[in-house]
């Protein structure tokens, strides 16, 4: 199952088209993305069951994120190996380290995004989790169903705000507008041979710049909800960004960052892309 955020309002993607789930539910589910979360299991046994209309050709450049308004974005670092080593980290032991990207930084699958002036604006492509039943004080073995799906998502960084000031400002850094695409759409874990394992890549103006696959993980999709949820409660529509692998601009030899004209797509293997063009 795929559910999109098309033009504000909850959609079904059927082979390709959209469905408009207000009016295919006869109003019994609300048109916004949002909401949908609080209500998941009653939708998709709705969505399962229900006779669809046709759907609606649509353009991606109205999608937005399937998650657009999360109460808690969390997102992880170094959970790559590759990565932790290019950033001059050792692998974390415990829990990777864990920030924020504030909810005005998310959007849809594709953009245009404004270049912070006198800054060095990196890309990490990553795997997204969006949570579907509250968890609190999950067991690993259950974390998928607490999963509503996963959508492509990107950790655009600007570094120098990110490293500025006597201990790192990695959330500020990380949520300039437009800094968080989440999309094309959500697809339920179900849709996957293997959820843990999806190759992942990014690419700037059709050169590639990172290949992985989330089997390399350190801390797995079901691992880092059972690690946060010991913590703190995750709450239905939440956004788990999960980690990028190695080939982030800053880990480069000399460094590379993002400049005006550049065009980045990032994609998942099962999901579909995400396509960000940057402006000064």
């Amino acid at each position: 199952m795929r559910i999109a955020n098309l033009s504000g309002r909850l959609a079904l993607i059927v082979d390709g088209k959209a469905v408009d789930v207000e009016q295919a539910s006869d109003g019994s589910f609300s048109a916004d993305p949002q909401a949908v979360y609080e209500r998941w299991e009653v939708f998709r046994a709705w969505a399962t069951a229900a006779t669809l209309p046709k759907g609606v050709a649509f353009d991606p450049a109205d999608l937005g994120s399937p998650a657009p308004a999360p109460r808690q974005t969390l997102a992880i670092g170094l959970n790559y190996r590759d990565h932790a080593s290019e950033s001059g980290f050792t692998a974390p032991e415990g829990l990777p380290p864990v920030f924020t990207k504030f909810v005005s930084s998310i959007s849809g699958p594709v953009t245009e995004v404004k270049l912070p002036a006198d800054g060095n604006t990196d890309w990490e492509v990553e795997l997204v989790a969006v949570i579907g039943r509250r968890a609190e004080g999950v067991l690993e073995a259950d974390a998928w169903g607490h999963i509503a799906g996963l959508a492509v998502g990107q950790d655009i960084s600007e570094r120098v705000a990110q490293l500025a000031g006597p201990a790192p400002q990695f959330s500020l850094g990380k949520s300039y507008p437009g800094f968080a695409p989440i999309g094309p759409w959500l697809v339920t874990p179900d849709e996957f041979d293997d959820p843990d394992d999806l190759q992942l890549r990014c690419s700037i103006n059709g050169e590639q710049v990172q290949k992985g696959r989330t089997r390399d993980l350190i801390f797995s999709v079901p691992a880092l909800v059972a690690g946060l949820s010991a913590v703190l409660p995750l709450l239905p529509g939440d956004v788990i960004f999960t980690g990028t692998p190695a080939g982030v601009g800053l880990g480069r030899d000399p460094q590379r960052f993002l400049t005006a004209g550049d065009e980045l797509v990032s994609t998942i293997e099962g999901i579909g892309d995400l396509r960000q063009t940057f402006i000064a």
